[in-house]
């Protein structure tokens, strides 16, 4: 059973950059579309952008694009979230999930019901 812990939260001012971490255990993720979602206080859960296994392709929220980026480190057991020019309504938990396609997929899926794991998630807060 793979398990999933993100990291790298914290309190960042306006215009700031985060760098969030998404560590795997019991798997490598490289067999895995990653993806990362949000939940704002009062608000539900909402993707944010996943990435492809099969084809490193990415899709993110229309809110993000541009200022945020998913990647894969070389070690083959952590991802990143990185959140440039974060504004105030960025500060959400931030979580991180994976999915093993039975098939090849071109296009990740930024559905929550797509995703079989899931990290207990990382406070994000963007305040000046």
């Amino acid at each position: 059973q793979m398990q999933l812990v993100e990291s790298g939260g914290g309190l960042v001012q306006p215009g700031g950059s985060l760098r969030l971490s998404c560590t795997a255990s019991g798997n490598i993720l490289d067999y895995f579309d990653i993806g990362w979602f949000r939940q704002a206080p009062g608000k539900e859960r909402e993707g944010v952008g996943c990435l492809s296994r099969d084809t490193d392709r990415t899709q993110f929220l229309d809110s993000v694009k541009g200022r945020f980026t998913i990647s894969r480190d070389h070690d083959h057991i952590t991802a990143y979230l990185q959140m440039d020019n974060l504004k105030p309504e960025d500060t959400a938990v931030y979580y991180c999930a994976a999915d093993r396609p039975y098939t090849n997929q071109p296009i990740c899926a930024m559905a929550q019901t797509s995703y079989d794991y899931w990290g207990r998630g990382t406070q994000v807060t963007v305040s000046s």
